[in-house]
């Protein structure tokens, strides 16, 4: 099942409802979403700096993925990137494939 990680920022809104709330009942909030959509949570940590969440999560597919995100973002909490993650297997697949470019001016 592929991978993605999550990032997110907390509005002012989202961060008052992290301190009303607590960590483990937004992690509980998230691991519902994600299981909810046919995927498992793998890891979830609060960070310092410019982003406050990071979440390593499995997801069915691509569209699972932009329905979390999609989810998420509407209910104002904050703003959130993905990133689709590949393992190095995935990677062996994709320098197995082949293909043709020519970099400008070559």
């Amino acid at each position: 099942m592929p991978r993605y990680l999550f990032q997110g920022t907390y509005s002012r809104e989202g961060a008052q409802g992290l301190l009303r709330e607590g960590g483990t009942k937004r992690r509980a909030a998230v691991e519902a979403l994600v299981t909810s959509l046919g995927g498992r949570l793998e890891g979830f940590h609060y960070a310092f700096g410019e982003t406050d969440l990071f979440m390593i999560v499995e997801l069915p597919d691509n569209a699972a993925a932009a329905n979390a995100s999609l989810i998420v973002a509407a209910s104002g909490a904050g703003s959130w990137r993905t990133t689709v993650l590949l393992s190095a297997e995935d990677m062996d697949r994709v320098a197995q494939r082949g293909g043709g470019y020519r970099a400008p001016g070559a």
